[in-house]
């Protein structure tokens, strides 16, 4: 827990240093606004001098006032969108870094962290880092450049109430770090609280069906309004130790007030002294703290993003990036061969190994099918081809080079892959061919949609190609839905297409159909296919019989 605690302040060190150059301008408008507001401070010192001692008043002053609210205005406009900016691209860095990482790790990530955990870190932990880059970084800056240059002008004035002030302005120091202690807390429990409430709606979203089947959805909703209560009740202990850290500012201002009064009471009493460096000095105090009280309000924000921070730590690092170049050009160069050697996997010991000493070569160009019942191994096979996840021993060789050396890029180039569900977004039939490789013409996808026969059913349609479907093909059948996964593999045009299970919902005739589209698919190509289905065993090619992860037999196919 506390290296855990001990990274994510490091972590959250290293973002602060990458947000200065995008902080920068918003602290220099800021610190513009503060001479502007001085300005104007000086100007109604005089106004309100002027009053006092029946002497002429400044017209001059009055024009400058105005024209110095105008400035100000502006200049708080442009600040704003500067911070606006500098949050943005600060969460943009960081989100396409987590979602890089994400990607790297796989699938097989999702065997130990929960996606709705997931989602949160990508989403709402990353929006939570927006107050460190807009607000915090250039409060920080200003936390100290602005109540400096307030405190060097009421010296150049009177040098005791530049010291009143400094030494009101320590005190909120003090009171910041009292109150972070118990925000540090409160903001990571309310981020855990968060989280669990996702994952736990999530969860029971998916199982809706059984939960009511079961007559277990009055339970449910009352555990869900549990969790709800939960994190309503760590929000409110956010907001409270906000408050406090807010009364802590307030005191260290009155401080300075009476401070300032006690030293001036004799000229703001017309009993000697100058009213106009008393007014002025005492003007001076709320333009002293307002920075402090930016970086009192940002300080929340830097709570919230270390509380942040321990979910994003967590997401897996970028795997290094392999040494052996001359491998993957070696790998690209011609058709794919796929060696298997000794590989061992384990998923979980309690139920034994996945793969326990699996070998196995398929040469270039030809075809395996993968026969054995469910839990054999079969679709473990096709994860370790896809760079998921690794074995535990042995080794996987893409024509003699192995596949932990060559980089994901390279891999997801040289591989497709069609499962028994496609992955469908909402969007036209043409985009989601397009997916494949964004950079294809139009006449390339529309022979690849030939070629897979969308184009079949695809005239029926209103639009053709460029008709819409839903979120997972809604609108399309399971077998039209096959056919734009193939489409996309023809578009892509890989050397290595990997099966799992591709006609496992399909009636008989749909799925004679899909067999012979992907026939086509399969030529030239390298093609290993797991499959129960006899009709897919008639593939062609030779078939490997897997038991408890072994190889049992191997046999050719007519």
């Amino acid at each position: 827990m506390q290296d855990t605690k001990k990274a994510a302040r490091a972590w959250a060190r290293q973002q602060t240093r990458q947000g200065w150059r995008d902080a920068m301008p918003v602290a220099g408008l800021g610190l513009l606004g503060t001479i502007a507001a001085v300005t104007q401070a000086f100007c109604l010192a005089a106004w309100l001098a002027a009053a006092l001692t029946h002497t002429a008043f400044p017209w001059a002053a009055l024009g400058a006032f105005a024209a110095l609210a105008t400035v100000r205005a502006a200049l708080q406009v442009a600040a704003d969108r500067r911070a606006f900016t500098a949050g943005a691209t600060g969460r943009a860095r960081l989100r396409a870094d987590i979602m890089a990482r994400l990607l790297a790790a796989g699938p097989s990530l999702l065997r130990t962290r929960h996606s709705a955990e997931l989602a949160s870190a990508a989403v709402d932990q990353v929006e939570a880092m927006d107050g460190l880059y807009a607000r915090w970084i250039p409060a920080s800056m200003l936390a100290i450049a602005g109540p400096l240059l307030v405190a060097i002008v009421a010296g150049i004035a009177d040098r005791w109430a530049a010291a009143i002030l400094l030494l009101a302005g320590l005190l909120v120091p003090f009171g910041q770090a009292i109150a972070g202690i118990g925000a540090a807390a409160a903001s990571r429990g309310q981020f855990l609280a968060l989280a669990r409430l996702q994952a736990r709606f999530l969860d029971r979203v998916r199982g809706i069906a059984t939960i009511v089947l079961a007559g277990r959805a009055e339970d449910e909703a009352l555990s869900l309004a549990r969790a709800a209560d939960e994190l309503r009740r760590r929000t409110m202990r956010v907001l409270r130790v906000a408050f406090l850290s807010s009364a802590m500012l307030d005191c260290a201002m009155a401080a300075a007030l009476i401070g300032l009064a006690l030293h001036y009471r004799h000229a703001l009493l017309g009993h000697g002294g100058s009213p106009f460096t008393a007014l002025f000095a005492l003007l001076l105090v709320p333009e002293f703290f307002a920075p402090l009280r930016a970086f009192a309000a940002a300080y929340q924000d830097r709570l919230h993003a270390t509380g942040a921070a321990e979910a994003l730590v967590d997401v897996p690092a970028m795997p290094t990036a392999p040494a052996t170049k001359a491998a993957i050009r070696t790998v690209e160069a011609h058709g794919v061969s796929v060696a298997f050697q000794g590989v061992k996997l384990t998923w979980d010991a309690s139920r034994g190994p996945a793969l326990d000493g699996l070998s196995f070569v398929v040469p270039a160009g030809e075809v395996l099918v993968l026969a054995g019942p469910s839990g054999a191994g079969k679709s473990t096979v096709i994860e370790l081809l896809l760079g998921f996840v690794r074995p535990d021993e042995g080794r996987i060789l893409l024509n003699g080079a192995d596949i932990a050396d060559i980089v994901p890029q390279a891999l997801s180039q040289l591989t497709a892959w069609i499962g028994q569900k496609p992955t469908l977004f909402a969007g036209t039939i043409l985009d989601n061919i397009r997916f494949a490789r964004p950079g294809a013409t139009a006449a390339e996808v529309q022979e690849a949609a030939r070629q897979a026969r969308v184009t079949d059913f695809a005239t029926l349609l209103p639009a053709g190609l460029l008709t819409q479907i839903g979120e997972g093909g809604h609108g399309l059948s399971g077998g039209q839905a096959q056919r734009v996964a193939i489409a996309r593999a023809f578009l892509k045009n890989a050397p290595l297409l990997l099966l799992d299970e591709p006609t496992s919902h399909l009636d008989p005739a749909t799925e004679a159909e899909v067999l012979a589209s992907l026939r086509r698919l399969a030529v030239g190509r390298t093609v290993i296919m797991a499959a129960h289905s006899a009709a897919a065993h008639a593939f062609g090619g030779r078939r490997l019989d897997l038991r408890n992860g072994k190889a049992i037999l191997a046999r050719g196919v007519a």
